[in-house]
């Protein structure tokens, strides 16, 4: 399978121009810590930036909630900062997988544009 790839991307590579062929090379597949970095590119970074902050002051109170859970005797107040410190332990997790969500979109997007690619190099080629 692996070689098939390479014989369709040699033949992708063939049939486009120059400046084709270096689109298509940006489009090539990121490790994680690049995927991580392009969330902060393009028209909706603020809200990575957003969500990113927002993430930072909810684990700032989950550890607070952590220790007050720790210091109190009265088992009522241990409910509370238990159940606050749940919740905030929840937010960062959403934010989180919010932040997963974006990558994969973007992962997505690039997967399309090499097909559009493919098949706009394959068309004109046929």
């Amino acid at each position: 399978m692996k070689t098939n790839m390479e014989d369709i991307d040699k033949l992708i590579k063939e049939t486009l121009t120059q400046e084709e062929a270096k689109f298509y090379a940006q489009l090539d597949e990121e490790n994680v810590f690049e995927m991580v970095i392009g969330l902060f590119k393009g028209k909706n970074k603020w809200i990575m930036y957003l969500m990113n902050l927002v993430t930072l002051v909810f684990f700032g109170l989950f550890i607070y909630c952590t220790v007050q859970f720790f210091n109190t005797e009265v088992t009522n107040e241990m409910i509370k900062w238990g159940i606050g410190g749940l919740v905030f332990l929840f937010g960062v997790s959403m934010l989180k997988v919010f932040a997963w969500m974006q990558m994969d979109k973007n992962a997505l997007i690039r997967e399309i544009k090499r097909l559009e690619i493919q098949i706009s190099s394959l068309s004109t080629k046929l």
